[in-house]
């Protein structure tokens, strides 16, 4: 059940009345037309911009639009009032039975209420998380990985086919580096001092490797020169981390469907064929690009190269493709990487980038745009970085790690829970400081608690009803009277309710899931405010020990609150609490 859009079916419905009477011209576009929550709530239940977006293709006053369509809304049942305000937006105010029937739609639709056929099973690749197989995943990763997994589960609830995909870096430089790390660990496991230099890669996490690849090759590679063993060190090597990524991963609760090799992209001939795609399009060619204004990039050089022709697809610069010495540039590969993501037929593909990958934002598009002939969509969000604190004094690295703080750290700290509802406090692309002391603090102000203690605030109300004898199991609530239901703050919390499915559509229309974790806190901060209430006024209490009927009554509007948080914190990978300790 999504009130709003019945309400925009009916305002839809009326418009096209007024077209038939003449009031209105025909061949109007009525896609812009919306309803949606007033700004001031002081102003109604629901507001239309109809007058508003018709008045100049109508080539009439908004007001005049907005007062006939009034005359129209008034005469539906499901409308109490209909009220044109300031040059032509029209105000309007529900039936109270709307707001009680919505309950009793929440108790009968269970954790489906919400789920919205939007995406009408469009194939959707979700990139996320993708860090080099060097080593665990720091705090960095983990913002990318939460926002990964619940945009993924959030398109999922709104209807798309979903793939969690992770993209393995085995193919660059950086893998050898981590072998020759690996290298100085056996060494050190075999007694020998070992020095880490060049870049190697310091952390303690590669003690247990280098000592496992002497339990499986003994010291057959002692003493060896790096062509005997650099090889079968690095497959090893990045074997054992994906293990350590995957095992971190499982610590916030994340599965991917498909892990994919960067590596199996090289002498495959997988490159070679994205690029003869552009080709075949005119858009690879040999040429010099222009030195380039301030900071030279890595794929610049100064002599001939193979390049692609991006600017035709929005890009600011061609890009190379392959060096003049007939190496493939890095950006090749992910060519190839998303013709393969093209050629498995999504609809729509979601890139999660570290906000270091800004400058590849256009690239990447332009690529896809030529790839796909424009008919594949690619979104790509960018995660800001997250600023560690704790007693108010930024959170040193970890010796572990050698140079970062890592996803354990954090979830051994605070929690799964916690910390994944905490990464979707801001905005992606805003920076976000993540103080361990706040985030296990019990108030209002730390939204994981506030959001948590309203469903089991529900939990506790329903077991004091059941121990007072009430039966207020969801299949009897749902046929309760629930036109006991009428105080202002009682129908305040079934307004709130109401905006869920809305909310799913527009955060699935935007690829924002924090708008699931700021919709939550102001749904538990409406559930307080009711319960608080109750202190004042009895009569809004949510058990009414000598009353079963108003009981059940008042606990189906709880329930129906703890139906939704449930289903939100589900998105955000978060579990309700049942009780608050």
């Amino acid at each position: 059940m999504n009130l709003f859009s019945e309400i925009r079916d009916l305002v839809i419905e009326q418009l096209g009345a007024m077209q038939a009477d003449g009031v209105l011209p025909e061949g109007l576009d009525f896609t812009n037309v919306a309803v949606e929550p007033p700004r001031d709530a002081a102003h109604g239940d629901m507001a239309t911009n109809a007058a508003m977006v018709l008045a100049k293709p109508a080539k009439m006053k908004p007001r005049d639009i907005a007062v006939a369509l009034a005359g129209k809304l008034a005469n539906d049942t499901r409308i109490d009032t209909a009220e044109v305000a300031g040059p032509g937006f029209l105000n309007l105010r529900l039936a109270a039975n709307l707001w009680q029937g919505l309950v009793q739609a929440v108790l009968t639709e269970g954790m489906d209420f919400g789920r919205s056929d939007m995406g009408e099973g469009k194939r959707v690749n979700v990139e996320y998380v993708s860090a080099n197989p060097t080593g665990p995943l720091h705090v960095g990763h983990t913002r990318g990985a939460v926002f990964g997994d619940a945009l993924a589960s959030l398109l999922d609830f709104a209807g798309y086919d979903v793939t969690r995909e992770y993209y393995i870096n085995d193919g660059g430089a950086q893998v050898d580096v981590l072998a020759r790390s690996v290298y100085l660990r056996y060494l050190e496991a075999h007694g020998q001092e070992v020095a880490f230099e060049d870049g190697t890669y310091p952390g303690d996490y590669l003690i247990p490797v280098g000592e496992a690849l002497k339990e499986k090759v003994g010291d057959a590679y002692v003493g060896q020169d790096e062509s005997v063993w650099l090889a079968e060190v690095r497959e090893y090597a990045t074997e054992k981390m994906m293990d350590l990524i995957r095992a971190d991963l499982k610590q916030l609760n994340i599965e991917m469907d498909v892990f994919y090799s960067e590596k199996s992209l090289y002498g495959t001939g997988r490159i070679e064929a994205a690029l003869e795609s552009l080709e075949s399009k005119g858009l690879i060619y040999e040429g010099v690009l222009e030195p380039p204004k301030g900071k030279k990039p890595e794929d610049w050089e100064p002599r001939e190269q193979t390049l692609f022709r991006s600017t035709d697809h929005g890009d600011d610069v061609d890009r190379p493709v392959k060096k003049s010495d007939g190496s493939w540039t890095y950006f090749a590969p992910d060519i190839a990487y998303h013709y393969d993501k093209v050629q498995r037929g999504f609809d729509l593909l979601i890139d999660i980038f570290g906000a270091d990958h800004g400058g590849y934002v256009k690239r990447m598009k332009a690529a896809v745009s030529a790839l796909s002939d424009g008919q594949t969509a690619i979104d790509i969000k960018l995660t800001q970085l997250v600023k560690l604190f704790k007693n108010g004094e930024p959170f040193k690295m970890s010796k572990r790690a050698g140079t970062f703080v890592t996803l354990r750290d954090v979830v051994d700290q605070v929690g799964s829970d916690v910390t994944r509802f905490v990464m979707l406090t801001r905005k992606n692309d805003a920076p976000l400081d993540f103080d361990f002391d706040k985030v296990l603090e019990q108030s209002k102000d730390n939204p994981v608690f506030y959001v948590q203690y309203a469903h089991a605030r529900v939990c506790s109300a329903v077991k004091k009803a059941g121990e007072a004898g009430i039966d207020v199991s969801d299949a009897t609530i749902a046929g309760a009277d629930l036109t006991l239901l009428s105080d202002a703050a009682e129908i305040a919390v079934a307004k709130k309710v109401a905006e869920w499915p809305r909310l799913v559509e527009i955060a699935g229309r935007t690829n924002e899931p924090h708008r699931v974790a700021f919709y939550l806190y102001e749904l538990a901060s409406e559930l307080h405010s009711l319960y608080h209430t109750g202190k004042d006024k009895p009569e809004l209490r949510f058990v009414q020990e000598d009353n079963a009927q108003t009981t059940q009554a008042k606990i189906a509007l709880a329930r129906a609150v703890a139906i939704v948080i449930s289903a939100g914190l589900g998105i955000l990978g978060v579990t309700p609490a049942q009780e608050m300790r």
